[in-house]
């Protein structure tokens, strides 16, 4: 009796014509995406020493450009105060840009995994939103990216930078940085549901991230760069988001910049989202 109430639910939620109304459907395709953010944040708690390896790389990187390579990279620019600006303080941006760049992977491979192992399939046999399984995904991987922005934020602190622009200048940068990284997840999915494998993930985002994090004005400036590359590197999307959020950080002209940024982000939704979807319609 129990089982075929149950069916007979089921059929009335996924019928047009006798199922709920188009508010009830988004109530309960809401509660799918929450289940499925459950999901995966609760595998993050089980797996502490993945999260504790993913912090501790950007941590290395802060430390090794900090006090490594930072004495070797001359900046011409200045703060607001009219002071000299400190590489620390041009550094952030790009630790925030490597952080979320690299933590992005692990969506590719999650997904990558589901697949192999057959988790997306028992998902689709399941009476629940399609979109579910990616938007779960792509929501709690954002949420791991705002720990590893805290921090990232607190280690800043820690090797000298001040918040030049004050506090909510930085909040600012952070929600541009996370509104982007969001963006960008939904292309790790992509990749996620192209590759055959979980290793075969990997190796295909690296070679995508490499020329867009490190062709950038990350780590060095623009200007020391030969002519030929300063064009990419100063419009392709990392290197818009990373002179923007710095600009919001340290000072100087935003309102281009965090223009072009939107431009950016609103473009990479609307390519990568469709493409993500039909990718898992495919595969599974």
């Amino acid at each position: 009796m129990t089982l075929a109430t149950s069916t007979t639910k089921t059929a009335d939620f996924m019928s047009p014509s006798t199922g709920p109304s188009s508010g009830s459907r988004l109530y309960w395709a809401m509660a799918d995406v929450l289940t499925i953010t459950k999901r995966n944040l609760i595998r993050f708690r089980r797996t502490p020493d993945a999260l504790f390896f993913s912090t501790v790389q950007p941590i290395m990187f802060v430390l090794l450009f900090r006090y490594v390579f930072g004495g070797a990279v001359k900046l011409g620019g200045t703060l607001p105060t009219g002071a000299k600006l400190p590489y620390v303080d041009f550094l952030m941006a790009g630790i925030f840009a490597q952080s979320i760049s690299f933590g992005g992977i692990g969506t590719a491979v999650g997904l990558a995994e589901d697949l192999q192992t057959g988790l997306i399939e028992r998902f689709r046999a399941l009476p629940m939103a399609r979109f579910a399984v990616l938007a779960g995904r792509t929501i709690a991987d954002l949420v791991r990216n705002v720990f590893v922005i805290v921090v990232m934020t607190a280690m800043g602190a820690l090797v000298g930078f001040d918040f030049p622009t004050g506090g909510l200048a930085f909040i600012a940068a952070v929600a541009l940085w996370l509104v982007f990284a969001y963006a960008l997840l939904w292309g790790f999915a992509v990749i996620g549901l192209s590759a055959s494998n979980s290793e075969t993930a990997q190796v295909i985002a690296f070679p995508i991230l490499f020329p867009l994090l490190f062709a950038s004005p990350a780590f060095v400036p623009v200007y020391d760069m030969p002519g030929w590359l300063q064009g990419f590197v100063t419009h392709q999307p990392l290197g818009v988001l990373i002179d923007a959020t710095r600009a919001l950080m340290v000072g100087g002209p935003t309102a281009s910049l965090v223009g072009q940024s939107l431009a950016w982000i609103v473009g990479m939704f609307a390519v990568l989202v469709p493409i993500a979807v039909w990718r898992y319609r495919e595969r599974s």
